[in-house]
């Protein structure tokens, strides 16, 4: 009897084993998939930040450049056209355009290899933000004048009491307004949340449409054998 009681144990172990692996590949198999709908999410929000911001400063630089401002809603927004040297918001000067245009390098590389891992949503929104905004200044720097990594970037919105921005501006700052939120939420770029004390990690692995995984019959206790 005891034989036969080992011999479904180790049988019963094995079951488990297998049982294990496969749980492990269907998550693995059901992960890249998701991952790739963030990266597109992620993509999409860059490209169409991009080309807002090239699309609004061309006609700015085409319509705006020596004209005087234009006043919508009472002067409370103001059209003008100014050429920055510095980062966001007029910060900086002359010099330090080269050291900002390898700090939008940075950040563009940084988004792109952090993408590989993402599986957040609101991770992936925010990143398409900032990859967005970085690329759309770092295309002024790279293609305007007075030279590549030295061109100055358009800016264009005007508000009281504010410094002149553009959408890339916008972008940059909305992004980095939700990256601070998801910090504080503790919310990672796979999704999952750092374990509190005393508990357990939220992994937030989920099988297909985001429901938890169905418990497999062969984790339950085998029944008695009555002997």
């Amino acid at each position: 009897m005891r034989a036969v009681q080992a011999a479904r144990g180790t049988a019963l172990t094995g079951a488990e084993v297998v049982s294990g692996s496969d749980h492990a590949e269907r998550q693995a198999a059901s992960a890249s998939p998701a991952r790739r709908r963030r990266v597109g999410l992620l993509l999409v929000i860059a490209v169409v930040v991009l080309a807002t911001d090239i699309i609004t400063k061309s006609v700015v630089v085409a319509t705006l450049t020596g004209r005087p401002n234009i006043r919508l809603l009472g002067g409370l927004l103001q059209l003008t056209e100014t050429r920055n040297p510095g980062a966001a918001f007029s910060i900086g000067g002359p010099s330090t355009t080269v050291l900002f245009s390898a700090i939008a390098v940075g950040v563009v590389v940084f988004i792109l290899r952090a993408s590989r891992q993402i599986r957040s949503v609101a991770w992936a929104i925010t990143l398409g933000l900032l990859l967005g905004g970085a690329t759309g200044n770092l295309v002024d720097r790279i293609l305007r004048y007075p030279g590549p990594f030295r061109g100055y970037v358009v800016d264009w919105v005007q508000l009281p009491h504010w410094p002149v921005f553009n959408v890339a501006d916008s972008s940059i700052v909305c992004g980095g307004i939700l990256a601070v939120f998801l910090a504080i939420r503790n919310v990672r770029v796979d999704g999952t949340r750092p374990a509190a004390p005393g508990g357990h990690a939220d992994s937030g692995a989920k099988d297909g449409a985001g429901e938890p995984p169905p418990d497999d019959p062969q984790d339950d206790p085998p029944a008695g054998d009555g002997g």
